[in-house]
């Protein structure tokens, strides 16, 4: 029935890829039939997940289907667990998708449809594949549907650099992999998955677990491979940006999660590595997020961060199995596979509602969005849940999640070395150093841009969330970010049984102190209760709401108008004179030397300061005329403030780089002579070089 239910969703993406491409993007009902199929075909896996994960596994041999080897699946409880996020998240972007491709021209573009249903299908075969050379074909499909859909529009200058590098990083990650499986392979004699569960430890086991890290660490923007994320994200068109955040990157943490599971003890500096690196990029992840300008950047920057907090998860697990104490890694992968959850949920409602905001308005600056709850309250409720969700505050399931993470990293005590001790504590510092900023970043996303007074010149609602099927996808996001809180101890179980493979599902399930009060794995640390959060606190609430109203005698609930606070520095210039990028100055002060802040103040005698800039002095006029010359007419002048930052990564890792291999490049010029003896001799040297070394080995 499983292998059914695939194959059926494999042919309904090809369907709409075919669809798309022979008829068109002219012909209405083509574009909305596609995403159609491509929604179908999406409740189909996740139904083929449910399945997977509540039987037996399961394994497929297809032949010489892709004429290397054997072809193989294996539909077990860990491929249905991201089988069914893949397939219910897959659902919910067709069908807002079906909607946003209606109008001509707003995701009527050729490729679009066709990458999308790629991405979809090379996901969806990365998750269920069994031997090498599969896994590898469904990824690489997978990095050129991002290149795709990153570089299909062409509708800004810089866009095609941006597909370039989401691309150059995909396959750098791409030939990580390659290399350890052919590691393996070669070590097992097989390329097959299963034969390598009984490696034996050592240095080639080693290097395949750093490479395998490397490469799915590319995917899910480990630093310093994080930077391709502002730049591919913004640069794919619409709803397309919540299918390779919240569904794609999943498939990286599937690879984490199955190689874990087959590569068992990891060597201590791995562990160690992981964690200090995941934590580093959560911080740099909501650092730069905190100060973008453009609401797509945010939320890109946003996803680095939570691929860090999802990464420290992970290198608990890798430390627990280091020591052998699979409770330390049921509650890392646990932890993780929650934020897996939350991350895409709130992902896909952000990008979505942002879609929606950008639509509307014709921009994504967030200086110029504010009070859209009014004009598109689908998108708008969506989105606040989805930012709610981000920023871990309760009753979310990112609230719940960084719980247990946070809990997770409590457990360090448990561990033996002295440097995946120390190396935990510092994750637990930086992640809660992000937990602080993410609120920071996530106020100010939601209250300058969902909140507030509607801001002039915004344009009609977005027809992205007209129709029955957009608001049941913006809907089901927002309910997802609560709902899924309230029925926590479900979902743990659920995830428990997905995580089989990689840890007993008895020990995963000591999660559950009760049937509705969860603990970190382990008995008597702590505990929390989502009845506490969704009933006992609402009554709380409501019965202190009803208190304060009856000793008020009514006060409490008249009206009281009062003049709008509009900032305390005066000569503030604009109706909104506390914009996004004044909430955003104390991170860049405070963070100067991660976001290597440079400030700049200028006296300009023209018109008023734009929304990205703050004056900080109230209007001087100038001096007056001297008697020997005609009278002129007094100007104003104001003191601007601007502030710029810089990505570290970029600026000292990838740009030497960069230049050093410019370097080699004009020097290996250099050698073309154009001379045909020159060239043959260059091959006679590189000739004997490789039969020296081969001469040389054992």
């Amino acid at each position: 029935m499983r292998q059914v239910l695939l194959l059926v969703a494999l042919s309904l993406w090809a369907a709409g890829a075919g669809l798309s491409l022979v008829w068109s993007t002219r012909r209405r009902w083509s574009r909305r039939a596609a995403y159609g199929a491509a929604a179908a075909a999406s409740a189909l896996v996740a139904v083929a997940g449910a399945l997977c994960v509540s039987g037996s596994a399961l394994t497929l041999n297809l032949g010489h289907l892709l004429d290397f080897g054997q072809t193989t699946l294996r539909l077990d409880q860990s491929a249905g667990l991201f089988l069914t996020l893949t397939g219910s998240l897959g659902v919910i972007i067709s069908l807002a998708l079906v909607n946003w491709s209606a109008p001509p021209g707003t995701a009527g573009d050729r490729a679009i449809a066709p990458g999308y249903m790629l991405l979809l299908a090379s996901v969806t075969v990365t998750v269920a594949a069994a031997d090498a050379f599969t896994f590898l074909f469904a990824w690489e499909a997978l990095t050129v549907s991002f290149y795709v859909l990153s570089a299909a529009t062409r509708r800004r200058r810089d866009q095609p650099t941006d597909a370039w590098v989401t691309a150059a990083l995909g396959q750098a990650g791409g030939a990580a992999l390659l290399v350890a499986l052919l590691l393996l392979a070669g070590a097992a004699h097989s390329f097959g998955f299963a034969a390598w569960a009984g490696l034996p430890a050592g240095g080639l086991h080693d290097t395949a677990y750093a490479l395998v890290v490397f490469g799915f660490g590319t995917k899910v923007g480990l630093t310093p491979f994080q930077v391709w994320m502002p730049r591919g994200y913004p640069a794919a068109p619409g709803p397309v940006r919540a299918a390779m955040a919240g569904l794609a990157v999943n498939a990286g943490f599937y690879g984490l999660w199955r190689f874990l599971a087959i590569l068992g003890r990891p060597p201590e500096w791995l562990a160690a590595v992981v964690l200090v690196l995941g934590g580093l990029t959560a911080l740099l992840g909501i650092a730069f997020a905190a100060v973008q300008a453009d609401i797509n950047r945010v939320i890109a920057y946003s996803s680095a961060e939570n691929g860090g907090i999802i990464m420290v998860g992970f290198g608990l697990a890798l430390a627990g199995a280091y020591v052998g104490n699979s409770s330390l890694v049921a509650v890392g992968l646990l932890a993780g596979s929650l934020q897996v959850l939350a991350h895409a949920v709130a992902k896909t409602g952000l990008f979505l509602g942002a879609a929606n905001f950008e639509a509307g308005a014709g921009h994504a600056d967030l200086g110029r969005l504010s009070g859209l709850a009014r004009s598109q309250p689908w998108s708008s409720t969506s989105f606040a849940a989805s930012a709610l969700t981000l920023a871990g505050l309760p009753p979310t399931i990112g609230f719940v999640s960084e719980w247990f993470i946070f809990e997770a990293l409590m457990q360090q005590f448990r561990l033996h070395p002295l440097t995946l001790r120390l190396a935990t504590a510092g994750a637990g510092a930086l992640i809660a150093l992000t937990a602080g900023v993410a609120a920071l970043t996530f106020v100010r996303l939601l209250g300058f841009t969902v909140l507030g007074r509607p801001a002039a010149g915004l344009g009609p609602q977005s027809t992205g969330e007209r129709g029955a099927l957009a608001k049941a996808a913006l809907g089901a996001v927002a309910v997802s970010c609560f709902g899924l809180a309230a029925v926590a101890p479900w979902v743990v179980r659920y995830i428990a049984r997905g995580l089989g493979p990689d840890v007993a599902r008895s020990v995963t399930l000591g999660a559950l102190k009760s049937p509705w009060v969860l603990q970190p794995v382990f008995a008597h640390f702590s505990a929390l209760s989502t009845s506490w959060l969704f009933i006992v606190m609402p009554l709380g609430l409501l019965a202190v709401t009803l208190a304060t109203v009856l000793a008020s005698r009514g006060r409490f609930l008249s009206v009281r108008r009062v003049p709008v606070w509009r900032s305390a520095t005066p000569g503030v210039h604009g109706e909104d004179s506390y914009n996004a990028f004044a909430y955003a100055n104390p991170v860049r002060h405070v963070l100067a030397n991660i976001l290597g802040t440079q400030k700049e103040v200028a006296v300009v005698a023209a018109d008023p300061p734009g929304p990205g800039d703050v004056s900080s002095a109230p209007p001087a006029q100038a001096e007056g005329p001297s008697q020997a010359e005609p009278t002129e007419e007094p100007h104003h002048a104001h003191v601007v403030f601007k502030a710029t930052v810089a990505e570290p990564v970029e600026s000292y890792f990838y740009r030497p780089a960069i230049a050093v291999y410019l370097a080699a490049v004009g020097a290996a010029k250099r050698l073309q002579s154009g001379r045909l003896e020159a060239y043959v001799g260059y091959m006679l040297l590189a000739l004997i070089a490789v039969l020296i070394v081969a001469a040389s080995m054992p």
